[in-house]
């Protein structure tokens, strides 16, 4: 089987741990790189969590620090959800190596240089070091087949009533990637609210060591979803990875997406033509709808082992 090569770029961040181990576990993929960004912690805690879970899985897969923080606002992190320590309070253990000299952005186009335009890219957290690297290297968007990012919303918002995370932290970077000219696959909140585990899923995990992290990692966040009317915990940050791995899982639309950028009121929307009668001149964007959930649970279930 010809794997395809993905870079991973994310905020570890519990559906970003998820998310990893899946891509580490998919017979599909080959993870060749992975790319830290401050987002649902600082910097050098989504660097440590990266560094650690890799020492989880047994795997040596370099770890890149990237952004500190957005191209042009405040950093906003999501210790509310994520736990200061980004992972729910689990305290990881120091990890047994320490993460690559080069910079996120030029150790990403080194890759894609390598790969010749095949270079899959997943991005889970702001999009600001995809965007630093597609503005220091101009022929990047030539070299990456695709950016499949957890990220946006069609219709609603989590950060703002009309932004989701990922893009309100960094809506400059994530303006950028959407009109690099680099076909985009977005797994919105519509879709990654459909890729969650039940309790009983979730506690089903706790048969291995990694499931059993996390277990843990992920029970407040459990709660959180359960209050909010969730049916269980949204695993979000698997979507793009899956997508990759597993396409025929998911339905969507080609659509034309941008992002706001000055509104203070609609700050970091995905503002998406999909159901509106006056379109874009040009569909930059897969929007992923549905998954098929039990495809979903099976393959997190399965990358727990």
């Amino acid at each position: 089987m010809n794997r395809l090569p993905v870079w991973i770029d994310g905020d570890p961040g519990v559906d970003d741990a998820a998310a990893i181990f899946v891509a580490h576990d998919r017979e599909e993929l080959q993870i060749v790189g992975i790319s830290a960004v401050a987002g649902n912690a600082p910097l050098d805690i989504t660097t440590k969590n990266a560094l650690c879970l890799c020492d989880m899985m047994q795997a040596d897969y370099p770890v890149y620090r990237g952004a500190s923080g957005p191209l042009m606002r405040a950093y906003e992190d999501g210790a509310d959800f994520h736990g200061a320590d980004g992972m729910g309070g689990t305290n990881l253990p120091a990890p047994k190596r320490s993460a690559e000299t080069q910079s996120a952005w030029d150790a990403l186009y080194e890759e894609a240089k390598k790969h010749d335009g095949k270079l899959e890219v997943v991005a889970m957290g702001p999009l600001t070091n995809i965007a630093l690297a597609l503005s220091k290297y101009p022929d990047l968007k030539n070299l990456i087949h695709r950016i499949a990012i957890m990220g946006g919303s069609v219709t609603r918002g989590n950060r703002t009533p009309c932004a989701e995370y990922n893009i309100f932290a960094d809506p400059d970077a994530a303006q950028i990637v959407f009109r690099s000219g680099v076909k985009v696959v977005m797994c919105p909140l519509e879709v990654t609210e459909q890729a969650y585990l039940t309790a009983q899923e979730l506690e089903a995990l706790r048969t291995t060591e990694k499931g059993e992290f996390y277990y843990q990692a992920s029970k407040h966040i459990l709660a959180k979803n359960l209050e909010a009317g969730h049916e269980g915990f949204c695993i979000h940050d698997v979507c793009p990875v899956l997508y990759l791995a597993r396409e025929d899982i998911f339905k969507g639309e080609d659509a034309g997406v941008f992002v706001e950028t000055q509104s203070n009121l609609t700050l970091g929307k995905t503002v998406c033509d999909l159901y509106s009668d006056k379109q874009f001149d040009v569909k930059n964007t897969f929007v992923a709808l549905e998954i098929d959930r039990e495809a979903f649970v099976e393959a997190v279930s399965r990358a727990m082992k």
